[in-house]
């Protein structure tokens, strides 16, 4: 059962937390306006409309994981052709590049509002996503760990300098970011820890070096399973790299000192080419995609080639203003049994 909650939701006075409702909301606002226009200086990117749904079996919304289920309605002026709610935008938005015949060097970024209907409720999983998405065309050579981890350092640069403007707005927040952002595979990670699970994993690495990208999701370990799962046909993540190691995509990860774990910011990389692609749905089991259109898009060399990810608004704001639930910053759909709990604790949901 769900249900909104009610009076400690709206009277600020019932927080502990020191940034009331109001004094959230703007801190929100201040957030979300410097990272965009930082983000779009410095990654050369034009702020672009983006769909909330699109047409069903066009292979161009997000497959995530490859379990979840898009919520699905139909279209009456359509004749009841189905649309899905975007999952986020990552094909979408290379057919966008592809469209606004942008060049090596250019790319776009939007406000993507997704709805995951299947995602499991805590403090930092919401049903509703919102996510700067960013897309930006690169050439043949670009294509390397060395230009990711190039990308890398600029958007965590952004992240690093809001949050000292941040905490010279609100003290109470503190910086704690360190000056660099370490790189680590899943290889290796593996290898320091071969007892833990993945999670377990990136707490230790996060709670050691403050802010890690950890390199390689997707494909199988030398254990046999995967540090996380990613759809087939966007992200590449089994091209070999150095070390013999395969993988052009990551995550931005940081040290959570509120939840006292490793924390997601950003899921980003290279995107595939038509031998990536080929070798991903073979992996997978997706052959049967080739016949969608983004699919057929991309074989024919009719899309260019890309480096892009999302970067979760909802999150970044969480934590930079240190807060213990997502709900604090975002305004959402909750178990009543959480929102009870969430009571006891004096957390605010918006």
């Amino acid at each position: 059962m769900f249900k909104c909650c009610k009076s400690s939701v709206v009277k600020s006075e019932h927080c502990k937390d020191k940034l009331d409702l109001i004094e959230t909301e703007k801190a929100i606002y201040f957030i979300k306006n410097y990272f965009q226009e930082a983000l779009a200086k410095e990654l050369n990117l034009l702020r672009v409309t983006a769909p909330l749904f699109i047409e069903s079996g066009t292979g161009i919304n997000d497959d995530l994981n490859g379990v979840e289920h898009p919520v699905e309605f139909s279209i009456k002026a359509c004749g009841g052709c189905k649309a899905v709610i975007v999952h986020s935008l990552a094909k979408w938005k290379r057919l966008a590049l592809a469209k606004y015949g942008m060049k090596p060097g250019e790319g776009l970024y939007t406000d993507m509002n997704a709805i995951r209907a299947d995602e499991d409720l805590d403090a930092i999983h919401s049903i509703y996503v919102d996510q700067w998405d960013w897309e930006r065309v690169i050439t043949k050579e670009d294509r390397t760990i060395e230009f990711l981890k190039k990308m890398v350092n600029k958007i965590y640069n952004v992240i690093r300098s809001l949050e000292l403007h941040v905490a010279k707005r609100y003290p109470e927040t503190k910086a704690q970011l360190p000056l660099n952002i370490t790189f680590i595979h899943t290889e290796e990670l593996e290898k320091l820890y071969p007892d833990l699970t993945p999670k377990q994993r990136e707490d230790e690495v996060c709670k050691k070096y403050g802010a890690v990208f950890l390199i390689g999701i997707g494909g199988n370990l030398k254990g046999g399973l995967p540090h996380d799962g990613r759809a087939s046909d966007y992200d590449d993540w089994s091209t070999p790299t150095e070390k013999g190691f395969k993988g052009l995509n990551g995550d931005i990860l940081v040290w959570n000192d509120v939840l006292k774990s490793a924390f997601e910011i950003s899921s980003m990389g290279i995107r595939v080419d038509k031998t990536a692609l080929e070798c991903q749905l073979k992996l997978k089991g997706h052959e049967d995609r080739k016949k969608l259109l983004f699919h057929k898009m991309l074989l024919n060399d009719e899309l260019p080639l890309s480096i892009g990810g999302g970067i979760g608004q909802s999150r970044l704001c969480m934590f930079l203003l240190r807060k213990k639930h997502i709900g604090e910053v975002q305004s959402s759909v909750w178990p009543h049994t959480m929102i009870e709990k969430l009571k006891k604790e004096d957390i605010c949901l918006l």
